[in-house]
């Protein structure tokens, strides 16, 4: 899932559903949500909560990579296919994170629809990706900003 693609390529990403924080605020997000999600003993919740910051370390990539082109509002994109297009190298990523959208919703929703293993395993691909995301786009943090 590590790309060789050049990261400072730029595709047109209609205006509105561009991020509205910077890559290093939503990395600083996500990583709060990883550390919240090691803590968090639900298997459905820490599945949910991992996913998430999946998804805002998604969003980093697209703040950082994405040019505001105009577009129609009706249509609807989610974060997993603008990651695709924005950065390719990072399809299967996409792909990994998309296919556990609905047992997300089903965890936000109280539906226990992930087992412990699932969960630990959500995580541990959600903080490689965070991983992969913050070295692709050279963002240092501080360990303090991150908690």
């Amino acid at each position: 899932m590590e790309g060789a693609a050049d990261m400072n390529a730029t595709t047109k990403v209609p205006a509105h559903l561009l991020p509205h924080r910077t890559p290093i605020e939503l990395i600083v997000l996500a990583r709060r949500g990883l550390a919240e999600a090691r803590e968090t003993e639900s298997p459905a919740q820490r599945y949910a909560v991992a996913h998430l910051a999946a998804l805002r370390a998604a969003a980093a990539v697209i703040a950082a990579r994405a040019l505001p082109a105009p577009a129609r509002r009706r249509q609807i994109t989610s974060v997993w296919v603008l990651l695709a297009m924005v950065a390719p190298e990072m399809s299967d990523w996409s792909s990994l994170f998309s296919s556990g959208a609905a047992k997300r919703s089903a965890a936000e929703a109280g539906i226990a629809r992930v087992t412990a293993r699932e969960a630990d395993t959500l995580l541990l691909q959600a903080v490689h990706f965070t991983d992969e995301v913050q070295e692709a786009l050279d963002l240092a943090i501080q360990p303090a900003l991150a908690r």
